[in-house]
């Protein structure tokens, strides 16, 4: 499996560090923003596999960045919004339905709730690719690992 990035946006240093400590133990490769505009140029030269932003940001207001990566990915690249400002199932409702959000938390969140949801669209990407691997008769990756193991172990045994 190749190394998945996440793009995790928030204008407070404390928060984001606690984001960043919250999804390091599953070896993501972290790209941190601070603001709107500096995430919208890391989103398009790193090329992450999921963004995590604080709706109310500098430069660039996490709505409006949001919109921008769905209409661009085609809504490819999940956004999940994190915000304190904005709270209520009205900004919910606006943010998945008419923005592209995959998924909305208030402040403070539910850390469990958020790594689980995390995991899962991670996880979810894989077996897709899993299975497209399977079905274009590409052997997996676990596959190639124990056919070269087992070669290995046959020339250092003979």
């Amino acid at each position: 499996m190749a190394e998945k990035k996440i793009l995790i946006v928030d204008f407070d240093k404390r928060s984001l560090d606690s984001l960043a400590e919250l999804l390091e133990p599953h070896n993501f490769k972290m790209i941190r923003a601070m603001d709107g505009a500096e995430a919208y140029e890391k989103f398009k030269s790193d090329d992450p596999d999921l963004v995590i932003l604080e709706a109310m940001l500098p430069k660039l207001h996490g709505f409006d960045l949001t919109h921008r990566i769905f209409k661009e990915t085609k809504g490819k690249v999940p956004v999940i919004i994190i915000t304190s400002v904005y709270k209520g199932h009205q900004y919910r409702g606006e943010a998945i339905r008419n923005l592209g959000a995959t998924e909305y938390f208030e402040k403070p969140y539910d850390k469990e709730k958020l790594l689980e949801f995390v995991l899962k669209l991670i996880k979810g990407d894989e077996e897709k690719e899993e299975e497209v691997s399977e079905i274009q008769g590409i052997p997996s990756e676990e596959t190639v690992i124990k056919n070269l193991a087992r070669r290995i172990k046959k020339r250092t045994s003979s």
